[in-house]
């Protein structure tokens, strides 16, 4: 069973292991960086039966700027747990060319502006993927 610690001791060294840019690469322009955001569902709707059309629109909409966004290659993943709503969460991991890039795309998901789910914004790495 791995340990928080052991996950992050392990993305450390996958990430310092595939080496840094050469000089070339470091004149490019920057890089797009990963970040990943968790959305929670407001309290006030953790009851189902509370949910009016405006709500369901807006993750309507969510849903469709994420697919979107995949389409486009700046969405990486996104998905949610499937525990009751009091308990469930979502991740986007996406790429953005800086924090405050990724903080404007975060706060501009129609859920968010909805006031639907509220969203933490934090950097990320994909360390390991699975080949498809």
């Amino acid at each position: 069973m791995f340990t928080l610690q052991r996950i992050i001791t392990t993305m450390f060294f996958a990430v310092a292991l595939a080496g840094t840019p050469s000089s070339a690469q470091a004149q490019d322009a920057p890089k797009a960086q990963q970040y990943l955001y968790v959305l929670r569902v407001a309290p006030a709707l953790h009851d189902q039966a509370r949910w009016t059309q405006a709500d369901n629109d807006a993750v309507s909409r969510h849903f469709t700027r994420l697919a979107d966004g995949v389409k486009a290659g700046k969405v990486i993943f996104a998905g949610k747990t499937t525990e009751p709503l009091d308990t469930t969460f979502g991740l986007v991991v996406f790429e953005a060319e800086s924090e405050a890039a990724a903080r404007q795309f975060m706060e501009s998901d129609p859920a968010v502006v909805a006031g639907v789910m509220s969203a933490t914004l934090h950097p990320y790495v994909l360390a390991l993927q699975r080949k498809p």
